[in-house]
């Protein structure tokens, strides 16, 4: 019985928690100003268009599944690392000598 309580208590709470929020616009608080504009814009933006995210800030989510499993291609970026890329070319041999080594 006691969890019971707690639970409605807990409801109870956050309904109330969330009905306490402002609707209205969005205003600088006193004695601040706001955003000023920035170089090359027409006139300073407005609080909603402070607000919306822009296209890069929010991409767009792929939602495709997968029908049936596949093999990944080769990606020749995809390298452990240190590990050079396998072009088909021997890598070039340095022809100076290396100080360390004797002779």
């Amino acid at each position: 019985m006691m969890p019971t309580r707690k639970w409605i208590a807990a409801a109870a709470f956050t309904i109330l928690l969330a009905a306490c929020g402002k609707v209205g616009d969005l205003q600088p608080k006193a004695g601040q100003s706001m955003p000023a504009k920035a170089y090359g814009q027409a006139e300073a933006p407005g609080s909603e268009e402070l607000m919306t995210p822009d296209v890069q800030t929010r991409p767009g989510r792929s939602d495709e599944l997968m029908r049936r499993s596949e093999r990944r291609r080769d990606d020749p970026f995809d390298l452990a690392p240190g590990a050079e890329a396998d072009n088909g070319d021997a890598p070039a041999e340095s022809t100076a000598q290396d100080p360390k080594k004797p002779g």
